[in-house]
């Protein structure tokens, strides 16, 4: 793409902007070299790294880059078989340290399952070693020191620097305090030459002996080494001699040690220097709340809520700009200062901003397209060297995008046909765009010659556009109007000013007709956008409400389905637990009955004992619903539908016949059983075919057959008060009639209502000879035992 884009539309600016975020020298040369790219893989690889930038920035604050040098020219230096200094190597230690932060910041993301579209490919080229990053990190700090940790032997040369620093300035200490300080100029003591001194006076030199090092700028003070610290002098001399070799030979074998690994600590920091860029780029985008947009395959440009990035964001206007889906053309036409230019510069701008992967101040699903070009001709280019006009600078650069534009090019033009005679200009500018028309390049244009907004009106895949004015304010709100042309408001504004009405009239009669017809079809225009805008608010509202409900519709059907699912797999857990404690309880009875089967030898065991243990499984079933035509309850509530007072019926729990007297509620029948009344569920009852045998024979068999039937304990424990004495008064006549001398009621203890009102009913019942709390190791007055007459 050719560079005078850039220059016109300010990237370099933007490229600014993005710069003061980055941390590292590899980053500063990644942005330097970014340029707009025309390959839709290399633009979405960067667009996607962007995106994966603010996600980061979003969720953890970016990735975790430090201030980083460029170490390419120490990794040359190794390479040639040069040593590096403790400062090199520290920046190299960085790279290799900062390389394993952000391997492990990466590992932890993986293991969030947040996922990336670029991000981990970037990770998987980082090349970690923790052995050289800890041998490098022990030896040298942060600011190149070598620490004393970098050799055994450096530990204690430094030790023994230290013990005869020690020992000098103790005996310079002794000077100072004794009798000799007269001599002194001052009490301190300072160096010369790497040596410790002590100032004398000039004229008391020969008192301490030893080697004058210095003298002041007066002559009046002499920097003298005593001659009894010359050795000890000498020997901190030495020790630093040795100190000085022993950092040496530590930075040449660190440097040594890199030679193998200089390949991937270059591209370490190539990878890192990729990860500074992804930051720099998503708090660039946060600041200017930017989004990343899509790329359009139609070449269909689309920026929603479009914003210069530089313009102070809190006072810029929002413009949606659109171009290529149902127009390749936009001629925006209306007043100076009313932001046209700015328009222009944003389409473009904006445009290279995504073709160079960088977020675009714009709105969520905004989209770019893909030009091989981005012409403009913008501002006043008249250059007085060439002794060109500013028609003739204008006309120059125009000439030179014609010859070079096609179907993949932007072009802006600004103030086309501008400088010369308005008619020739219109006619210049009218030609010019239909040029740029037969190519099929895509053109935003601004004028204020009103032939263009009939052109604009006339010619297809072209549109006008103008800049929204407030008549009343005398002032342009800066908001960009597709479809409506710009038209003169100086007749409104002169009225608002105050200019005479006869003057205005005047002035209308003489404009011709044409133009007046111009200005007031732009009139009607702006009244129906102003109309349609209004009815798109209220509909837009509606669509929001409508949107909102369906999703709480949509939550709403999530949550009942989530809800039908937990309850489902919460009954199987129930119909499990319960098949278990079936399954158990099965497996004790059928125990019990091979134990009497031993116990009775030969003989067999007793039918009554049989029958009961077939009892107990029965009572093993649990109760369920079954739609099933073949399901003997449904069978039974059919046959109970067509039972009639007076009908002879068996009732199955029972075993035995009786007579029904009255219907007791929906459900439930009174039923005459020999010399009983009873009140039981249609349920249980089925009709059967009249039979002439005696009572007495039907009492008997009601006696032999439910001895099997009814348990000699009734559980009433965790029932309702009416349900608990509606079953005692059913168990009670069900006991009677299986001949039991006595039964056992258990109600629990609890609050003691349900306890009070089982012994109520009992007074109360004819059949009931006496009855009392059960003993305390078979539940006590948590259980009731009952006696017959």
């Amino acid at each position: 793409m050719n560079k005078r884009i850039y220059e016109t539309l300010e990237l370099s600016r933007v490229k600014q902007m993005v710069a003061q975020y980055l941390q590292t020298a590899q980053g500063e040369e990644e942005l330097e070299s970014l340029v707009p790219s025309i390959d839709e893989v290399v633009i979405n690889n960067w667009l996607n790294e962007t995106a994966d930038g603010l996600k980061v920035q979003r969720l953890r604050g970016g990735i975790p880059i430090p201030k980083i040098e460029n170490i390419r020219p120490q990794m040359k230096r190794i390479e040639i078989g040069a040593d590096l200094n403790g400062v090199e190597l520290a920046q190299i230690a960085r790279v290799l340290s900062t390389t394993g932060q952000v391997k492990k910041f990466i590992a932890d993301l993986i293991d969030s399952e947040i996922e990336f579209l670029r991000l981990y490919n970037w990770a998987e080229q980082l090349a970690t070693m923790p052995e050289l990053t800890r041998r490098l990190q022990t030896a040298i700090d942060e600011d190149g020191y070598v620490t004393d940790e970098a050799s055994p032997e450096l530990k204690i040369i430094r030790n023994n620097i230290r013990r005869s620093e020690q020992t000098i300035r103790e005996q310079l200490d002794a000077i100072l305090r004794g009798n000799n300080a007269r001599y002194l100029s001052d009490t301190i003591i300072t160096m010369r030459n790497d040596r410790y001194v002590i100032p004398v006076k000039q004229e008391y030199r020969s008192v301490f002996g030893g080697v004058v090092h210095d003298q002041s700028s007066s002559g009046q003070t002499l920097f003298i080494e005593p001659k009894q610290i010359v050795d000890s002098n000498n020997r901190l001399r030495q020790h630093q001699i040795n100190e000085r070799q022993e950092v040496e030979r530590i930075l040449s074998e660190l440097s040594a040690e890199l030679v193998p690994y200089q390949k991937e600590i270059i591209h370490n920091a190539y990878v890192l220097g990729k990860f500074d860029l992804m930051n720099a780029k998503a708090r660039f985008g946060k600041e200017l709340k930017a989004v990343v947009p899509t790329i359009s395959p139609e070449n269909h440009v689309y920026f929603k809520q479009a914003r210069h990035p530089l313009i102070d964001q809190t006072v810029v206007v929002a413009n949606d700009i659109m171009i290529g889906k149902d127009f390749q053309a936009v001629v925006i036409t209306g007043p100076n200062t009313g932001g046209k230019t700015i328009t222009l510069k944003t389409l473009g701008l904006l445009q290279l901003m995504g073709q160079s992967g960088l977020p675009i101040p714009a709105g969520e699903e905004s989209q770019m397209g893909i030009f091989h070009e981005i012409f403009a001709d913008i501002g006043d280019e008249q250059s007085i060297e060439q002794s060109l006009s500013t028609f003739s600078s204008h006309m120059t650069n125009i000439v030179t995008i014609l010859d070079q534009v096609d179907e993949h090019s932007l072009v802006l033009f600004d103030e086309l046909g501008a400088g010369t005679d308005p008619q020739e200009g219109a006619a210049l500018a009218i030609a010019i765009l239909d040029a740029l028309g037969a190519k099929l390049a895509y053109v935003m244009a601004t004028t204020h010659y009103p032939e263009l907004k009939v052109y604009g009106y006339n010619r297809s895949n072209t549109i006008n556009a103008s800049m929204e004015f407030d008549v009343d304010t005398l002032s342009p709100t800066y908001r960009l109007l597709i479809g409506v042309p710009g038209r003169s408001n100086a007749f409104e504004i002169s009225k608002r000013l105050g200019l005479d009405t006869h003057i205005i009239t005047a002035a209308k009669q003489i404009m011709d007709g044409e133009s007046q017809d111009l200005n007031e079809m732009i009139a009607d225009l702006e009244n129906r956008r102003k109309m349609t805008e209004t009815e798109y608010l209220e509909i837009r509202h509606y669509v929001d409400e409508a949107a909102k409900l369906q999703q709480e519709l949509k939550d709403a059907y999530s949550y009942f389905f989530e809800e039908r699912e937990k309850e489902l797999e919460k009954a199987k857990k129930q119909a499990n637990t319960i098949v278990e404690e079936a399954k158990e309880e099965a497996e004790v009875i059928i125990s019990d009955l091979r134990k009497k089967q031993l116990a009775a030898g030969q003989a067999q065991v007793k039918e009554h004992e049989l029958i009961d243990a077939r009892s107990k499984l029965d009572n093993l079933h649990q109760k369920e619903d079954n739609h099933l035509k073949k399901n003997k309850i449904l069978q039974k509530a059919k046959q109970a539908k067509k039972l009639k007072v007076g009908d002879e019926v068996l009732v199955a729990s029972y075993g035995q016949r009786g007579i029904l007297i009255k219907k007791m509620g929906d459900n439930n029948w009174q039923v005459q059983l020999g010399i009983l009344k009873m009140t039981l569920p249609e349920s249980e009852l089925q009709t059967v075919a009249p039979t002439k045998e005696p009572v007495q024979r039907v009492v008997s068999t009601i006696r032999s057959d439910n001895n099997s039937h009814v348990a000699t304990q009734l559980d009433l424990r965790g029932k309702r008060y009416e349900e608990a004495l509606n079953e005692v008064d059913q168990y009670l006549d069900a006991a009677i009639l299986a001949g039991y001398p006595q039964v056992t009621i258990v109600h629990g203890k609890g609050t003691g209502a349900l306890r009070q009102g089982i012994t109520d009913y009992l007074k109360s019942h004819r059949s009931v000879k006496s009855f009392e709390f059960a003993p305390p190791n078979q539940g006590g007055n948590g259980a009731t035992i009952v006696k017959f007459k």
